[in-house]
């Protein structure tokens, strides 16, 4: 399943993460864990905030996206269904269905 995981980075954890001289290097880590489909940086409420597109087959894969953005950012996590154009087509009928029930 496809989620929009957004990780917001407190600022002080943030400023601490942007002097160290190894961020780089965790960044490409947390990357290569990851597998991200799409990955974009932004500031959002004041904070650094990382949006990744991940695919995953099942809840337990949950630690191996979150755990990384813990530890390293201290980061606040939200994770939000998605879907491409192609799945969103697929739902098209339930959609209907829905719109006749309810």
């Amino acid at each position: 399943m496809r989620f929009l995981v957004r990780a917001t980075m407190p600022v002080e954890a943030g400023n601490a993460l942007v002097r160290n001289p190894h961020m780089g290097k965790m960044m490409q880590n947390i990357l290569a864990d990851l597998k991200p489909e799409a990955v974009y940086y932004a500031v959002e409420r004041g904070q650094r905030t990382i949006y990744y597109v991940v695919n995953f087959a099942d809840a337990s894969e949950i630690p191996r996206i979150v755990e990384p953005l813990w530890l390293t950012m201290k980061a606040d996590i939200d994770f939000i269904p998605a879907m491409d154009q192609a799945e969103f087509t697929k739902a098209i009928p339930a959609i209907e269905r829905a719109v006749k029930k309810y």
